[in-house]
């Protein structure tokens, strides 16, 4: 479908650079930080991924929404990003999947776009001065202005955006009866792609299953299909939800999500994390990563660009395995502030020597700053699934030894 009005659109960042270019999408004005996000596809992925709240995004690839939207591909229940920027939109897709154009899934979310600005010297910017303050705008074009705005924007250091994304009351999930019976065809899970299902909390209750209570930071819904997939049910929470209700649940498992912000502004998570550690086996990523590196002693910092792509190389460090994985992070935690009682860095960046992964054995947690379940490699990290559901199992056989 073609656009068939061609405005204008301009990027103003807060050092005074000034992008002009073509509007596409919704019109109107955002602010946010503006990333840049290296990936070859996968943008519909990154639109509805809530861990890009508050941030304008710039797609790397040069040419983007090839083959439009479809209703299996989002990862949340909406778009989360301030704004896109891309070099070139495909103003004719063509997929079989798609149900629509990414013009007007960006015009139903009030997403404003542009398109026909150098992101590639938009994104060298970013990588010398660092990710900054940005504003997108169809309705104002005087640079003084824009870079202004800019400049008034929220900085994201300091700002807990989880507890703006999460959700508002706990939801219960299953697997629905034609993926359960998929699953017992299908032995090698690489293969098995869960679709799931909220239920009432009475059907929940009923099921055998072990329960993972999962904490929603931003969760992304192909972490929940991960883990119902193998053969769990998932109880979402709300991320203040306090370590007590946890318990009370009883859960095999406990999982941390991925989300927005600065670790270090959600103290409600971090102290919630110390009251669990050790009681459930824990798994965490992105933020939830993060978290449990303050929750064990640590510190962290933020990184002058981030990472985001599909594309980095993380090497386990307990075995010297390269997987290939997806990113999306702009917090680190501070390999030298890490408390030396029996935490260990299991993975790094192979592109800059970031923390990528920890490990307490003796508290049953452990964590990476990556997103296992997506699929740049496409299974490199599914082994962090099966090692989750390991500690899981172990601790449903100690319970019933007990």
């Amino acid at each position: 479908m073609m656009i068939q009005t061609r405005k204008k659109a301009m990027l103003a960042l807060e050092n005074g650079k000034i992008f002009e270019g073509l509007n596409f999408g919704a019109e109107g004005e955002n602010v946010g930080e503006v990333v840049f996000n290296t990936s070859m596809s996968g943008y519909q992925e990154v639109l509805t991924d809530p861990s890009y709240h508050r941030q304008i995004v710039t797609m790397t690839y040069p040419l983007i929404g090839n083959y439009g939207v479809n209703p299996e591909d989002f990862e949340s229940d909406r778009p989360y990003v301030a704004g896109f920027v891309v070099k070139e939109y495909c103003h004719a897709p063509s997929n079989f999947r798609m149900t629509g154009t990414l013009h007007e899934f960006l015009s139903r979310y009030g997403i404003i776009g542009i398109e026909g600005i150098d992101t590639r010297e938009l994104v060298r910017t970013i990588r010398e001065k660092g990710a900054m303050r940005g504003v997108i705008s169809t309705v104002d074009f005087d640079p003084v202005s824009l870079v202004d705005k800019a400049n008034a924007a929220p900085m994201m250091v300091g700002a807990d955006l989880a507890s703006e994304v999460t959700c508002a009351e706990p939801y219960y999930v299953l697997e629905t009866p034609e993926s359960a019976d998929l699953r017992a065809k299908i032995r090698d899970i690489k293969a098995y792609h869960a679709s799931f299902r909220r239920v009432p909390r009475e059907e929940f209750d009923r099921s055998p299953l072990p329960l993972i209570a999962a904490f929603d930071f931003g969760i992304k819904y192909n972490i929940i299909r991960k883990l119902i997939g193998r053969g769990c049910r998932v109880a979402v929470l709300p991320a203040t939800t306090p370590a007590g209700e946890v318990l009370a649940l009883d859960p095999a498992g406990i999982f941390l999500s991925n989300g927005p912000g600065d670790p270090d502004a959600v103290t409600y998570a971090i102290k919630t994390i110390r009251d669990l550690l050790g009681k459930k086996p824990m798994f965490g990523i992105c933020l939830g990563h993060q978290l449990i590196g303050l929750a064990l002693g640590g510190q962290t910092y933020k990184l002058k660009f981030g990472h985001r792509g599909a594309n980095q190389p993380v090497m386990d460090t307990t075995t010297t395995k390269v997987e290939i994985s997806c990113q999306n992070h702009g917090f680190a935690v501070a390999p030298d502030s890490m408390p030396d009682d029996g935490n260990i860095i299991t993975h790094i960046n192979l592109n800059d020597n970031t923390v990528e992964g920890l490990e307490s054995k003796k508290l049953k947690v452990f964590s990476v700053q990556y997103h296992p379940e997506s699929s740049p490699g496409p299974h490199d990290s599914d082994y962090l699934f099966e090692r989750f559901m390991e500690l899981v199992k172990k601790n449903l056989t100690r319970i019933r030894h007990v």
